[in-house]
């Protein structure tokens, strides 16, 4: 069991940057590949990014590449998701999942484990 509570959103101009952490509990945070997902009103869950369960493979949506960065420790059991150059189309709710597994991997439906959720809105 993985116990995951994200936390950094809020309300933000565009071309600003925000910091969004997930803390993670309960087992083996090294064991899991954490992946950050975001959902806006009326649409499907969208990946965003993911990290390796040691940091060392990173993969990113097209939409973000360049202006997001994923991080982890695995001593502070926490990832983090750099969010630079914010665009109003970044407004959703964000989402860090846990999967257990060597792989990058960007399907939703895969993760195990999912945090409750931080809002980012960014006003144009």
């Amino acid at each position: 069991q993985v116990q995951l509570v994200e936390s950094g959103g809020g309300l933000v101009q565009a071309g600003t940057s925000l910091r969004l952490s997930c803390a993670a509990s309960g087992s083996t945070f090294s064991s899991y590949a954490m992946g950050w997902f975001r959902q806006a009103p009326g649409k499907d869950s969208e990946f965003v990014a993911v990290i390796s369960h040691n940091g060392d493979n990173t993969s990113y949506a097209d939409s973000v590449k360049g202006r997001f960065t994923i991080s982890r420790d695995n001593v502070q059991n926490t990832v983090w998701l750099q969010m630079n150059s914010l665009k109003p189309e970044d407004t959703a709710v964000y989402y860090c999942a846990a999967r257990r597994t060597i792989m990058v991997d960007p399907t939703p439906a895969d993760y195990d484990y999912w945090g409750q959720g931080t809002q980012v809105t960014v006003s144009s």
